[in-house]
């Protein structure tokens, strides 16, 4: 089996590589090449006794979709994306990068299936911003998106052109809507989101780190260990289960932001409390009013997708993970 990753540089990108290149086999198949791309060079993982690639590629530029399915691989995994606070600060490089350049490997993949029967599995990281305000608590599977910010409004679009792609049958594609990612490793980014995971990281290891909206923001949430057991499961599941919807919601974990400050003072303490400083934000406050508070997610959890049950988890899976097993 020859792999595809398309953002393996990022923190849900690195994960999944890795563990790829731990399991050596997807779905019963040998994993024997992984190419793997991103804008900045990815790492090669540990490990792997099969040929890896390392490509440093931007997806939106002309021809680069068209030459990196020349190997014809047989899954390809497109995370590659800018995050939500710079696609709203940028209009044009959030339509460019993630609207266009998932169009462009999607035609890509259809000119070669017209060419010689190429038909991969693609799996596809949309997002919970694909919904928007006023929203139901919870949000069943059947409610419709519709997005209020621009990086939700490009994700909605790329689930629909690779539904219909999927129907097509240029490829097969599912879509997993990942929910807000906590608690994400190494430094905050720029999505809006991120300070879900700030607010926790950093008074885990004895560092401030700043609130910018009210306890009473809730919201819904999995850890990296999770997004990687989705992309896994998305790559093998029988898509013919899935259905013509081919876009889930994951299951996780709903949450206020004061739930997650106590499952804090359980795990680290009160000291680790004390760290979060509050400085509100009028433009995350505005967005976060918009977010999705927690989903029903029953077609996924049916089709075996599976997700933490407490805050506490998702901070022990983060001890665990990222921090040697022990604060």
């Amino acid at each position: 089996m020859h792999i595809l990753i398309i953002g393996a540089a990022g923190m849900v990108g690195r994960k999944l590589t890795a563990r790829l290149a731990r399991d050596g086999y997807l779905n019963g198949r040998a994993i024997e090449a992984m190419t793997l791309v991103d804008v900045i060079t990815p790492e090669a993982p540990m490990g792997f006794t099969g040929k890896t690639v390392l490509e440093t590629v931007d997806l939106s530029a002309a021809g680069e979709a068209e030459r990196l399915i020349t190997g014809r691989p047989d899954l390809i995994f497109h995370l590659a994306a800018i995050v939500s606070g710079e696609a709203e600060l940028d209009f044009d490089k959030g339509y460019r990068i993630n609207l266009d350049g998932t169009r462009y490997l999607f035609d890509a993949i259809r000119i070669a299936h017209g060419q010689d029967g190429y038909k991969p599995r693609v799996v596809f990281t949309s997002s919970i911003a694909a919904f928007g305000a006023p929203l139901p608590y919870p949000i069943p599977d059947e409610f419709h998106t519709t997005p209020l910010t621009s990086y939700g409004t490009q994700k909605a679009i790329c689930e629909l052109l690779l539904t219909d792609y999927s129907r097509r049958g240029f490829f097969d594609g599912i879509g997993i809507r990942l929910p807000t990612i906590c608690i994400r490793p190494g430094k905050p980014n720029k999505a809006a989101s991120g300070f879900f995971s700030n607010i926790l990281r950093e008074p885990l290891v004895g560092q401030e780190a700043v609130l910018p909206v009210s306890d009473d923001v809730r919201h819904w949430h999995a850890s990296p260990r999770s997004a990687v057991g989705f992309l896994i499961h998305g790559a093998t599941i029988d898509v013919e289960k899935v259905g013509p919807r081919r876009n889930l919601s994951m299951p996780g974990l709903s949450a206020t932001v004061g739930e997650q400050i106590e499952a804090l003072r359980r795990v680290g303490g009160e000291k680790a409390v004390s760290l979060i400083r509050r400085e509100p934000d009028e433009m995350i406050m505005r967005m976060c009013a918009g977010w999705a508070p927690g989903f029903e997610a029953k077609r996924a959890i049916e089709l075996g997708f599976t997700a933490e049950k407490s805050f506490d988890e998702i901070i022990r899976v983060h001890i665990e993970d990222e921090l040697g097993g022990k604060l």
